[in-house]
């Protein structure tokens, strides 16, 4: 195989390659079970029904995901913020850790759908609230995975900077932020994918029309219309979205940690 097609030597290759091969099977696979059971498209589209309705409703559903896309960058921004400084005051006292990590672990428990109608309620701008759910569903890995992080450091090292009187902050830069990059990256890859998830279902409860719709309305609106194609092909944007998000964070995290961390080696 190696002498037959030299790019297989390549690991970042295969990496590429076999799975999408094994997407393209899959759609193969889709498309006859539709054709060959003839299944109607107001039931369970063809891929190529749904290709089809991507392209000619383009212009409408791009908008959509734009709007969706504004909402998942911005809750993403958010929940990192705020769950990178609440991680930091976590690892300076374990009494405060064990205070408060309780109620950081609600927010992972806590149902958006049941708190999203709440806060879409005191908070008047559409967006704002949307921003708001979303970020309260993405920032539970970043606190944990920071605190994490930031807990791992070698006992050696840190009777070390201990030996040496270095500060809280000068512990907190130089030891323990540099130990917590690889956890921290980790939470980055699960919380995109989940302020994703959050956008998504904090539109599905806001329900509102408009020009500042996202992909949730337009498969409301798909369902209500039985335009099924529509419907799978919103979908797919929020999917290729999702898949995007996850293969940028790892970018991020090899570009950032690769050179000197074997989990990204």
């Amino acid at each position: 195989m190696n002498e037959l097609f030299p790019l297989w030597r390549s690991e970042r290759f295969r990496r590429c390659f076999i799975p999408a091969l094994i997407a393209l099977l899959l759609l193969l696979l889709w498309h006859c079970l539709v054709t060959v059971s003839e299944i109607p498209e107001y039931l369970f589209p063809s891929p190529l029904a749904v290709g089809r309705a991507l392209v000619s409703d383009w212009e409408l559903l791009s908008s959509a995901l734009l709007n969706t896309l504004k909402v998942t960058l911005l809750s993403f921004l958010l929940a990192i913020v705020v769950g990178v400084l609440i991680a930091f005051v976590f690892v300076q006292s374990r009494a405060i850790e064990t205070a408060f990590f309780p109620y950081a672990v609600l927010l992972q428990v806590t149902p958006v759908v049941a708190i999203a109608p709440l806060i879409i309620i005191w908070i008047e701008n559409t967006t704002l609230a949307l921003v708001v759910c979303s970020s309260l569903v993405a920032l539970f890995p970043i606190i944990s995975n920071t605190t994490l992080g930031l807990r791992s450091v070698s006992p050696n090292l840190l009777a070390y900077f201990k030996l040496r009187r270095a500060g809280r902050g000068k512990t907190l830069w130089r030891l323990r932020v540099p130990s917590a990059l690889p956890y921290f990256f980790a939470a980055l890859r699960i919380a995109s994918g989940l302020a994703l998830i959050g956008a998504v279902v904090a539109e599905f409860v806001a329900g509102t029309g408009g020009a500042d719709t996202g992909l949730a309305y337009q498969i409301l609106q798909s369902g209500y219309q039985l335009n099924i194609p529509r419907m799978f092909a919103a979908l797919a944007l929020i999917s290729l979205t999702g898949v995007a998000l996850f293969l940028c964070m790892s970018a991020l995290s090899r570009l950032m940690i690769g050179r000197w961390h074997e989990s990204e080696a």
